[in-house]
């Protein structure tokens, strides 16, 4: 929640003008009172509220044309995908499921006559993202509906097929490891979607996951991560994980460097625990002291920035497929957007898809030169 106002507050410093939107917004009282001068505050997939207070305080002229078609707030080469909302999850860290309820899946046939006409209209990328992708039609017993006259059934795998005969670049988020996830890795390996999963493991510790109603365990997590590496080794695996959740002793969150030693992510985030109104977790007793949730926040991203570094250094000398974002900046298939690193050069055009040599690189990001 704090980082969250806090983002508000520098966003006003750069901006002047904001508007806010999202989970956050069912909080008004508390961001006006923080932020008194934030423009707007809407709740989740409110985008009529949205637009309605950008154009209250930034009027645009008609257009005939432009004005009858959807309203995309990403760039036009990349755009995000949503395939479901809520979540059957009950994770005692998070409110989600109090605020949106529990999973419903969009229709198969709605959600790939959305993404064919992103395609249409220049998108280079689309981003999967859902509260849990890996859920996707379990709501609705993976019922069949119809895409482009195949009866398909409403199912990850069978999306991820389907989006991958489009010809844009397909990128999974917020993934959950459940079995049928490795049937959508020879997908990646064949190059019909990006070799790219995000999947949040939030920690190591069997007592920690548990506490935090969280799926897996490490010794099992870490055999999934080589099968999958085997099966597809260009994969990048990204993930998120907390520390200092209530009770998590020095020998636990040891337990979370040991995994990470050993899984060798490509990228991850870090958050210390912070607790949010209405959460499970906050009834939680052994709160950690904020000064060791720091420390151990910073000793993890520590050694998770030796491991992007060596994983970086060895992508020098190759010649790698980049999305330009905008010139001189692009990603790779191992970059998502805003929160990965990137890959930079001279010159190109956003929405291009370029070549470029990689010639040097550092705990972050790559660099290189357009072939």
């Amino acid at each position: 929640m704090q980082e969250s106002l806090d983002a508000i507050g520098e966003a006003l410093d750069e901006n002047g003008k904001v508007v806010v939107t999202g989970c956050l917004g069912v909080k008004h009282d508390l961001i006006k009172s923080t932020h008194p001068k934030v423009l707007a505050i809407t709740g989740p997939h409110d985008t009529p509220a949205v637009m309605n207070a950008v154009h209250q305080h930034l009027p645009k002229p008609h257009d005939p044309y432009t004005d009858l078609i959807g309203v995309k707030l990403t760039p036009p080469h990349y755009a995000y995908l949503k395939i479901s909302e809520g979540c059957n999850h009950r994770c005692t860290f998070c409110i989600i499921p109090s605020m949106r309820g529990d999973l419903v899946s969009r229709p198969i046939a709605e959600v790939m006559q959305e993404a064919e006409n992103l395609v249409k209209a220049g998108v280079k990328e689309l981003l999967v993202i859902s509260q849990d992708t890996s859920a996707y039609g379990v709501d609705v017993k993976y019922r069949i509906g119809f895409v482009r006259g195949r009866p398909t059934k409403t199912r990850m795998t069978e999306l991820c097929r389907s989006l991958g005969e489009l010809g844009a670049w397909v990128r999974l988020h917020y993934v959950y490891p459940y079995p049928h996830v490795d049937e959508v890795i020879p997908l990646m390996a064949e190059g019909r979607i990006l070799p790219y999963l995000d999947v949040p493991f939030q920690h190591a510790s069997p007592r920690i996951l548990r506490l935090m109603k969280r799926p897996a365990s490490a010794e099992k997590v870490l055999e999934r991560i080589r099968g999958w590496r085997a099966v597809c080794p260009e994969i990048t695996i990204r993930s998120t994980f907390i520390v200092g959740f209530p009770g998590e002793t020095e020998a636990e969150f040891s337990q979370l460097l040991a995994f990470l030693e050993e899984a060798q992510l490509d990228r991850v985030g870090c958050f210390a625990y912070s607790p949010v109104e209405g959460a499970a977790a906050n009834a939680l007793p052994d709160a950690v002291p904020q000064a060791i949730k720091e420390e151990r926040r910073a000793r993890f991203m520590a050694l998770q920035e030796r491991i992007s570094a060596a994983k970086l250094k060895a992508k020098i000398g190759r010649t790698l497929k980049v999305l330009v974002d905008e010139p001189g900046v692009g990603r790779s298939s191992a970059d998502a957007p805003e929160i990965d690193g990137v890959v930079k050069f001279r010159g190109g055009k956003a929405g291009e898809l370029r070549d470029v040599l990689i010639e040097r690189a550092d705990a972050h990001d790559l660099f290189g030169r357009l072939q």
